[in-house]
Formats: structure tokens, sequence, C-alpha cells
């Protein structure tokens, strides 16, 4: 078996690790580094999508191989007489973009192995990404680029095509999740269906098992794959969350098995203790129970388990949770995996804005019209509500105009500059209407400084990870998402097998 890590080996995201044997090839992940990213680009300035693959290509962004697809590489990118590897389909381990963010520019012929949670959640990021969003979102489906000019420098949608799909391999059985993947109400184009097959009905050269495990997202899957060795590779997990005995049997399952590739997101970092999410929830309600006028709740997208934490905090506090039309439409994605309506006790906020985009119409507005409230109603009775609002939502205050209130942030710290220069514009926002913060506050030097308490890690803690470690026991650790790779030679000495990005291991 040959394993390459060909980025995330000292960064944390952008994993895409290839594992190779007898002609057969998969991808665990393929995510976005964002650390890499940001060395060239950042909000205002981006990869230029009528170019394709051309600039990610040349800044080193994406490995140089000959794996994407064919529409997104100008005439004058020539990937031929690059590597062509082996791909029998790319294993996703969830729904974070720095795990899935460059999916999509692999070639349209590689099928996606994913748990029915996570392809309905990367469907529901497609179907809600603005127009012109970046094509890192087309995933399962995508739009066809063709040649706009006749030298082929320039590559634009093509308008006539409807929306090829990939095959999706799902981890288990979700009837109602296919009409859903192959429904468009993106526009009034069609999504071309492919085949949906579950793991025992598919052949992919490698016995392949998935483990659900407790992360930060809803859909986290951990992998056990079996070739003449066997490998687990844990994606981004944790033990503290309240599926956190998922984790736990991954960990009995996974024992023995001969490589472990694993991440390391906070061993190098200060804090070892974990905050649960019971702990959150104590805490929050506390504040909100205390709170008078609105309360504004700020938290990551796409963490479901903190919004149903604050849906059970507004119930017991007499109180309705809002939240944005987008996370209504990633709630209702959710209801086409497992049934459950999680937006029966929410209320959905009522922007103003000239248009709806077709996604709003035709499912939210259509399905969830009357939990719609208005700014107007919330401006009356602020004591009534709980508002999911972030940073960037922070401009709709000034039609809720809030007087004084609570907002709660409950949410990772601020990693970078530019994420600080962001809380200090989020600190201006919320002087200006009177809150008072919880979460954060901004010092005498203008730096953000970070309360524990009301968030909890996505990613397991330093300790926890020696005793997941010692109990797998494997023969070999490969570690990858993580700033410290050399922590892990440190402990378990020769096991370690400490790859750079590019870098081939053979067993």
């Amino acid at each position: 078996m040959k394993i390459t890590v060909y980025d995330g080996a000292d960064t944390i995201g952008g994993t895409k690790i290839h594992v190779e044997e007898k002609g057969n090839g998969l991808f665990l992940d393929f995510g976005m580094n964002f650390a890499r990213y940001s060395l060239y680009y950042e909000e205002f300035i981006s990869e230029r999508s009528a170019r394709g693959i051309h600039d990610l290509w040349h800044l080193g962004l994406i490995p140089k191989l000959n794996i994407y697809r064919k529409d997104l590489i100008p005439r004058d990118l020539d990937t031929s007489s690059y590597p062509k590897l082996p791909v029998n389909a790319v294993l996703i381990s969830h729904a974070h973009l720095d795990h899935v963010g460059n999916v999509a520019l692999l070639d349209g012929s590689i099928p996606l192995v994913g748990s029915p949670t996570t392809i309905a959640i990367i469907k529901a990021l497609n179907d809600t990404a603005a127009g012109g969003s970046h094509f890192g979102m087309e995933i399962p489906y995508y739009k066809v680029r063709k040649n706009r000019d006749e030298e082929g420098h320039i590559l634009e949608a093509d308008r006539n095509s409807h929306y090829p799909s990939r095959k999706v391999i799902l981890t288990g059985k979700a009837e109602q999740l296919n009409e859903f993947l192959f429904y468009s109400p993106k526009s009034k184009k069609k999504i071309i269906p492919n085949e949906v097959k579950t793991l025992g009905e598919e052949e992919l050269g490698f016995e392949v098992k998935a483990f659900p495990v407790d992360h930060s997202i809803y859909g986290a899957t951990a992998h056990v794959v079996e070739g003449d060795v066997s490998l687990a590779y844990t994606g981004d997990f944790r033990l503290h969350g309240k599926n956190g005995n998922e984790t736990k049997k991954f960990i009995r399952e996974a024992g023995n098995v001969s490589i472990l590739i694993t991440e390391g997101t906070r061993v190098g970092r200060e804090e070892h203790e974990n905050v649960s999410e019971e702990e959150v929830y104590e805490n929050a309600l506390e504040i909100v129970e205390g709170a008078k006028g609105l309360v504004v709740a700020d938290f990551s997208a796409r963490n479901f388990e903190r919004l149903e934490t604050f849906e059970k905090i507004a119930r017991e506090a007499g109180r309705e949770l809002v939240i944005t039309a987008k996370d209504a439409y990633f709630l209702h994605a959710l209801k086409m995996v497992d049934g459950a309506d999680r937006l029966e006790n929410v209320r959905i906020y009522g922007n103003f804005k000239a248009t709806r985009q077709r996604w709003e119409t035709l499912v939210v507005w259509e399905n969830y019209g009357d939990r719609y409230i208005s700014p107007f109603e919330i401006r009356a009775n602020q004591e009534n509500y709980i508002l999911c609002f972030s940073f960037y939502d922070m401009p709709h205050l000034l039609d809720v105009m809030p007087h004084g209130g609570v907002y709660i942030y409950s949410s990772s710290e601020a990693f970078g500059e530019e994420q600080e220069f962001s809380f200090l514009r989020l600190w201006n926002w919320l002087r200006y209407f009177g809150f008072e913060v919880h979460g954060f506050k901004v010092d005498e030097h203008g730096k953000p400084v970070f309360e524990r308490g009301l968030h909890a890690s996505g990613h397991v803690s330093r300790e926890e990870l020696v005793r997941v470690i010692d109990e797998i026991d494997p023969d070999y650790i490969i570690p990858v998402h993580t700033e410290n790779p050399m922590w892990f030679k440190e402990n378990w000495g020769e096991k370690t097998v400490v790859l750079k990005n590019g870098e081939r291991w053979e067993i």
C-alpha cells in the first residue's frame, strides 16, 4: 500500500490523502487549505473562476496531478504530463470546506462516498451558494464550463447545459434523499440524475467501512480501509459532544489496524480541558434567563447541535428562536435524511431584500411560510426572541433596532490577523446597539479576548488523543490536520511517520 499526503500535513485543514494498492486508489478528503489560500487571497480577492483551475494550479493551492475536470482546464494549462492517479472514489469525512472544498475540481467521473447527512449538507451548500460563488461549492452537481474565446483562455458556464451530477455512494440508507439530490431549486435548469448506491453495493478496490463520529457538524464519519494492510482515518472527531459514544465505537472497531491517520488540531494549542456541549447549554441558559431585551446567539454556520441547544434554551426561557432562511434550508435538507422536523419550534427571519433567491422561494417559503417573522415584529417584542445572527448579519439589526439586549458569542476563537479585524468590526456593531456581550471582549490593545464556557471545540483534546491512539494501538501513525506533527514523533517515536505535503510512504 502507498500513502501520499498531498496537503494538510502541517496545516489545520486542506486534507488530501491518497491511498493506492494494486492499481486501485482512494482519496481521503480533498479539502480547501485556508491557511495556504490566505497567503494570496482574502475576502475581496480570490481566484478567477473564468480561468478554471489555472490560478490554483500555479499558486500551488492544489496538487499538480492529472485528475481534474476537463471543463475547468483552460487551453494554456497542460496537465497531461502530470501523474494520473487511480481514484476509485473520494471518501468525505464531513461537510466542512477544509475537507470537502476542492472536491468539485476533481474529474466528474470520480464518485463521492459520504454519510447521507454529509451529502445532504453539501448539496444544500451548492443550492444556497450565491450565483457568482466559487465553483468549489459545486458538489454533488456542477455547472459545465465552455470556452468563451477562440483561444480557450476564458471559461464560462454553459447556459444551455443542464447540471451533471456525480455518482454518490452513501454510508447508510436514506430513502427520501434521492429526490432531494436531483431537485434543482437554484435555477430552471435540471440536475441530470446519477447513480446513488450504498457502500455494500459498490466495489471500490478496497473494503471500506464507515463509522459515525462526533464532531461540530452532523454526519461526520471515520473510515477503515482494508487492502493488504488496514488503515483507519479519523477525519475530525471529538469525545465530548452528545454523540461521543459513536466515537468510542469507532475507536473499538479500529483497534489494531496497521496504520492510523489521525487529526491533531489541538496538540499544539494550550487549551487541554474540554468544555462539553452540556456546559455550553447550562452557561448560555443562565445568561438568557437573566437577559432583558433581545438575545442574539452567534455560533458557527452548520453547527446544528448548537442550534438545537439554543432552541432548547429558548423554550425553557419562554422565548422563540429565530433563524435565517439559509439555516432553515439546511434543516430542511437534514429532514430529507432522517425525517425530523427541526423547524417545528423555530421562526424564520424575513429580512428586507428586493428579491428572494429561488431556493428560498421554492423550498423555505413554500414549505415553511407560516414560520416567517418580520424585523418589525421582533422590534416590538424583543424580550420574546433569541435571534441567530453572525457578524455578517449585523446590518439587518438596523431593521430590528435593539435597545440594549444580550449578545452571546458561542464559536471558536480568532485565528489570524484578518479574523481579529473582523472581531473589532463586530465589537463596533455590538457597542452601537448597546449589547451586553458574553463570550469575548476587546482589550485595551484592541485585541479580542475569548471567554471559556460558551463554546465546545469540535476536536479531541491532546490528552484524549493520547488515550485514543494508545487504545487503537496501530503499528504506524500518520498525523494530518495539525500544525505540530512532530508532537506525535515525540510521543510515539518510530511508530510515527511524518510526511511532508507530496511525500509518499509505502508499506
